[in-house]
């Protein structure tokens, strides 16, 4: 086995003596690089972000952001990353570096005042940057849901520039002292990369392999099986190990809680768990997809899921988060759930002797439990096709973004000659578990879809689930929202048929 080594900005260096726990930030901090700054440590402010060379969806390569302070450095052994030291082109000896475009504009438009979160801004800008899609076509809304500013003549809004820029790049980073107008007006004034560019260039390139690692420092081990058959029967050796994927949840545990693990296996460049195939009577997304790269592929071909994407989190999160582990930590107020227990998803589980397929209804058995037993992999998801055809997704929160779900509410329903011929509705956050509204569902079914069936339903559904008091919401609040989703529901689709 090849020592584990990991590239940073075009330089190769040893992981070891780090521990299999130690995190990107802390890596490459201590190596000097102290543009990667530490704020919140649990993902949320993006001091952090970094760049990370993965596999792309329309080009060989894609550059992505990613929060360092979540990633083991050792999930990154054989891959390459660029930090914020890393954009600018060195110049000759005695000479400063010449800064990259992205750093030239947050320069002169006043994007940094105290400067701590800036290199991190700069980060996450530079991927959307480099994203080829940004520069074939600038659209202001990409279909996605996401964007709710008002249109202009150039057909930009205030979440998309002029340039393709999509500020929701940028959802994960925070500033507290300088505003984001200027970094707003910085990211809508990068133009397109040059030629010459060696990033832009890099993307023409596949990116590294994942390599087969086995890491060990101090007793511990970080594990990274080169194929599914190897994943499965290393679980089945050692069942208490931490299966890990993008690190969003895990990294928090390590980071705010001191968690340790004796041994950690990584299963997110298992070939067998990163497929998309759409046959002609499901969609089958791979358990280890990053929702980053889940997102882009459907491209909106999953209304009720290109809903969902936005309000997931940051995108800083969705380029390292996976629908495997989202339902695999049993969080009930995950994002996902709802929607996929809406679209009448089931998980397929893998173990050593052999696959079983669960409907996610039948999933969930207790507050951060399933049916899922030692040994086993969430290999993927699949959803039945056809879709129906009106589907929403009402995420309840705080912030508009970037926040937790105080309810989430996810509705895919089939209306014929204003009747409601089939309805499926997801709920996060009102009870110990994701949860189907079956009584709100029969109070639709077979019904006209009018106000008055709709009111009544809507009473049904504010009794639905176990919601509690806690700092998010009150029980009241969270019953009263469940109720309100489906009238805003109706509202929407009433509108659309009158216009």
């Amino acid at each position: 086995m090849v020592a584990a080594r990991i590239t940073v900005n075009g330089k190769e260096a040893p992981i070891s003596p780090a521990a299999p726990h130690t995190t990107v930030l802390d890596f490459l901090r201590e190596r000097g690089l102290t543009g990667t700054k530490e704020g919140c440590a649990e993902g949320e402010c993006g001091a952090c972000s970094v760049l990370v060379a993965r596999p792309g969806v329309n080009k060989p390569t894609d550059w992505v952001a990613v929060n360092a302070c979540l990633v083991p450095v050792a999930a990154l052994d054989g891959q390459e990353l660029i930090t914020s030291e890393g954009l600018a082109t060195a110049g000759e000896p005695g000479t400063a570096p010449t800064l990259h475009p992205v750093q030239e504009e947050m320069a002169v438009r006043g994007g940094s005042q105290c400067g701590y979160c800036t290199p991190g801004f700069i980060c996450s800008m530079a991927a959307e940057y480099y994203r080829p899609e940004r520069c074939a076509h600038a659209k202001a809304d990409s279909g996605s849901g996401s964007g709710s500013g008002s249109g202009s003549s150039d057909g930009t809004d205030s979440e998309h520039g002029p340039n393709g820029f999509d500020l929701h790049a940028l959802s994960g980073n925070l500033c507290r002292c300088t505003g984001y107008r200027p970094i707003r007006d910085a990211a809508f004034a990068v133009g397109t990369p040059t030629e010459d560019d060696p990033l832009a260039q890099r993307r023409e390139q596949s990116p590294p392999a994942p390599a087969a690692t086995a890491y060990t420092q101090d007793g511990a081990a970080f594990l990274r099986p080169g194929t599914l058959s190897e994943a499965l029967q290393l679980l089945r050796e050692q069942p208490d190990a931490v299966v890990v994927a993008g690190s969003t949840d895990w990294g928090v545990e390590v980071n705010i809680r001191s968690r340790r693990a004796n041994c950690v296996v990584a299963v997110d460049r298992l070939p067998e768990l990163r497929e998309l195939r759409v046959a002609p009577d499901h969609i089958e997304i791979g358990a280890a997809q990053t929702l980053t790269e889940i997102e882009r592929r459907l491209d909106g071909s999953v209304p009720l899921l290109a809903e969902l994407f936005p309000q997931f989190a940051s995108r800083l999160i969705r380029n390292s988060a996976t629908l495997g582990g989202n339902l695999g930590t049993g969080s009930p107020i995950g994002d996902s759930p709802p929607a996929l227990l809406a679209l009448e998803a089931s998980v397929v589980l893998a173990h050593a002797d052999g696959e079983r397929e669960v409907p996610l209804a039948d999933y969930f058995t207790g507050y951060r439990q399933s049916v899922r037993r030692p040994g086993e992999l969430i290999r993927s998801v699949r959803i039945p096709l056809p879709l129906s055809p009106v589907a929403a997704f009402h995420k309840i929160a705080k912030r508009r973004f970037d926040d937790i779900s105080s309810v989430a509410v996810a509705f895919a329903l089939d209306i014929e000659d204003g009747i409601v011929r089939k309805a499926r509705i997801g709920l996060g956050g009102v009870a110990a578990t994701p949860i189907r509204a079956l009584a709100t569902e029969a109070a639709l079914e077979g019904k006209p879809w009018a106000a008055r069936t709709v009111e009544a339903a809507a009473q049904v559904l504010q009794a639905q689930g176990t919601p509690m008091d806690d700092h998010r919401a009150s029980a009241d609040y969270r019953s009263a929202m469940l109720g309100q989703s489906l009238l805003k529901l109706y509202v929407r689709t009433t509108e659309a048929v009158s216009s």
